[in-house]
């Protein structure tokens, strides 16, 4: 059947800039990659683990706190109780407190202040002047306010953390895209089955119906249908012949194809598309949590505010202790214990609305500024598109149009070829009986013929109608071709019974997916694989302006940078192999469910239905959680207005000083609140 009557720009690999990588390297990042992921897992488990060691050791430090005493009007004081509390308190310091303290000396030398930052300096402090009081000062430790801070942060990173996928296996997933093994043909014409990294350029390898290609090279032998979509993006499977190109990791059709192998190691097309991703993932800008931004904030607040009231008060009042302990108390309350549950709350309860509607998010930094989008851009195959051909045109002239189904149904239920597959879905839609198929038999990169219940039928191409002569409607199809449909005409003999036209299949949401994000300000940009033709039908049909059309996987990821470069800040929602490297560089990459590992791997957020709808939901959400945040942030920390000035004493004249239990009250109520307000987060 001569299915390449569609226009397509021949890919020039050579073109590529090829990477200093080997297979040997590739593996060896493969195992950083699953490390870093083991680690994440660890890192979830520490959490946890120091959480409930540090919740137990909070209760008898509360139990001995004199503060926490007087403030429930009890007296269980008895002699050395301060050296047990100083112990409890220093194992519990150290031990909770070790990723705080450790976090903090990495963003110190990142010059970046943030949570960890803040965390450190108030457990810090009040565990260093609690120390004092035990052994140098007299006053009112904070051991209390150590503790439970320490437990309420390790709680809030636990739960955000559990909410966080791992991280990503993307170069993994690409090096399964090969296979193992490859079947090598001899001097003599011997076959070998070999392993596919041992393979050399100039080494000849057999391809069997269905099979991977294992490498990329050159056809001398055979001819056959290859399915390059994800690869590629081309959604129509690619008829190849001797002299013509073959990618590795592409599928075989129902063809036996021999070829020569013409690059390997660096030069591979899978190679480039590794190099991309990798490229393109490092150099992806590390957005900061508005948590972080927050505590950075807090931070300068605490240490100003700190050192101003200690200054003050030593200056006016010449007292040591009372001066440390107003600093103390300002630098304490400075770290408010909702802040640490603020934004873990909204995070945990939008990655379960997002679970619960198929949204998984792995990357909350991005999913977080998804709310800025003003660019979405489609990848079309198994996107807007289904990735799978259906019929959408029926032209019957001797026979009706079940019989016409019925007759190619038939024959091409023997076939792997997508086009084929069309066919027979509709067919069993139509719940047609399959009709005695013999002497079944392709002709050569033309289309196949048989005998269906006694009568020669053959199924072909424009081609093979022109070569034999046969008159048909040139104006209708050549409207049909430039709507990016594939015809294949069903044939008696010579005589004419119909035609059939089929097309990738648009998802039914997608139009409704552009209108929802024009409505929100966001431009939709189709950046496909796909021929012209077939792109620019897609794109009238959803009303997307801007269409890329026969766009390679590093073209991709440069036109992802052109956007950015003229201001925008962009999505990008794909399923392919090619489209990995653009959505490691765009700002939020999102992944259709149903497409490949790779893909799945690279991007932000997953869409478990392959709805593309899903992309409008993501950004409400995104928009949602970020509404919610702030109102948490503003509960966490909206106290300290009036809390940091009374424990620095400003009303001190009027007799007005908060108290540690003041405090204590106060900082129960905001996390009440923030943990309230996190669960009315909804989307509509």
């Amino acid at each position: 059947m001569d299915r390449n009557q569609m226009d397509r720009n021949q890919m020039d690999h050579s073109q590529m800039d090829h990477s200093q990588m080997d297979h040997s390297q590739v593996a060896q990042e493969d195992s950083g990659q699953e490390a870093r992921h083991d680690h994440h897992e660890m890192m979830v488990a520490d959490f946890r683990k120091r959480f409930f060691i540090s919740l137990i050791l909070m209760f008898p430090i509360l139990f001995l706190s004199p503060m926490i005493q007087m403030f429930m009007n009890v007296d269980f004081r008895f002699a050395g109780d301060s050296y047990l509390l100083f112990g409890l308190s220093s194992i519990l310091f150290f031990y909770g407190g070790k990723p705080f303290i450790s976090g903090a000396r990495d963003e110190y030398r990142n010059r970046s202040p943030a949570m960890m930052m803040l965390i450190a300096l108030a457990i810090t402090t009040a565990y260093v002047y609690s120390v004092l009081t035990v052994f140098y000062l007299k006053g009112n430790d904070f051991f209390w306010e150590l503790a439970t801070l320490i437990v309420i942060m390790l709680l809030g990173h636990w739960i955000e953390m559990k909410s966080i996928v791992g991280a990503s296996k993307a170069l993994e997933e690409l090096v399964k895209l090969m296979p193992e093994t490859a079947h090598l043909i001899g001097r003599n014409g011997e076959i070998e089955d070999v392993p596919a990294k041992s393979l050399k350029a100039g080494n000849t390898v057999l391809i069997k119906p269905g099979e991977k290609v294992p490498i990329d090279g050159l056809v001398y032998e055979g001819s056959s249908s290859v399915n390059e979509s994800m690869i590629t993006g081309e959604s129509v499977p690619v008829d190849k012949a001797k002299g013509d190109e073959i990618i590795g990791g592409s599928i075989n059709g129902d063809g036996i194809l021999k070829f020569e192998v013409s690059r390997v190691g660096d030069d591979t097309f899978l190679s480039q598309v590794i190099k991309i991703v990798r490229e393109a993932e490092a150099s992806k800008s590390n957005t900061q949590r508005l948590a972080d931004i927050a505590a950075k904030w807090l931070f300068y607040i605490a240490v100003t505010a700190g050192a101003m009231t200690f200054l003050f008060w030593i200056t006016l009042s010449k007292d040591l202790n009372f001066a440390m302990e107003r600093a103390v108390t300002v630098i304490v309350i400075s770290c408010p214990h909702a802040l640490g549950l603020a934004a873990p709350l909204v995070t945990a309860v939008s990655a379960s609305i997002g679970a619960q509607r198929g949204l998984l998010i792995r990357d909350r930094a991005a999913f977080e500024n998804a709310r800025k989008i003003n660019a979405m851009v489609f990848d079309k195959t198994g996107t807007l598109t289904e990735g799978k051909f259906g019929i959408t045109d029926i032209v019957e002239e001797t026979v009706t149009k079940d019989e016409l189904i019925a007759l190619a149904y038939s024959v091409e239920i023997h076939s792997e070829h997508l086009i084929a597959k069309g066919i027979v879905s509709e067919g069993m839609k139509r719940e047609l009986e399959r009709i005695e198929v013999s002497d079944y038999r392709n002709i050569t990169g033309q289309g196949l013929e048989a005998k269906v219940g006694g009568r020669a039928i053959k199924i072909v191409g424009p081609g093979y109608m022109r070569s034999q002569s046969i008159p048909f409607n040139e104006t209708d199809y050549e409207k049909l071709a430039q709507e990016g449909k594939t015809v294949i005409f069903i044939l008696e003999g010579s005589n004419r019974l119909g035609s059939i036209a089929l097309a990738d299949i648009i998802r039914d949401s997608a139009k409704e997916a552009v209108d929802a994000l024009r409505t929100m300000g966001v431009e939709s940009i189709m950046l496909t694989g796909d021929n012209k033709r077939v792109a620019s039908f897609v794109g009238e049909k959803l009303g997307i302006r801007e269409v890329f059309a026969e766009v390679l996987p590093q073209e991709k990821a440069s036109k992802i940078d052109a956007l950015h470069h003229a201001g925008r800040i962009v999505g990008m929602t794909g399923d392919g192999v090619n489209d990995a490297p653009s959505l490691a560089k765009a700002d939020l990459g999102i992944a259709i469910g149903a497409g490949t590992d790779i893909a799945i791997e690279t991007a932000d957020v997953i869409l478990v239905r392959s709805d593309p709808l899903d992309v409008v939901n993501i950004l409400k959400l995104s928009k949602a959680t970020h509404k919610k945040m702030l109102q948490n942030l503003a509960w966490a920390t909206g106290y300290n207005i009036v809390a940091i000035p009374l424990a620095a004493g400003i009303l001190y004249n009027q007799g007005i000083v908060i108290s540690p239990a003041m405090g204590a009250i106060l900082m129960s109520l905001s996390t009440i609140i923030v943990s309230i307000n996190a669960k009315r987060l909804k989307i509509n």
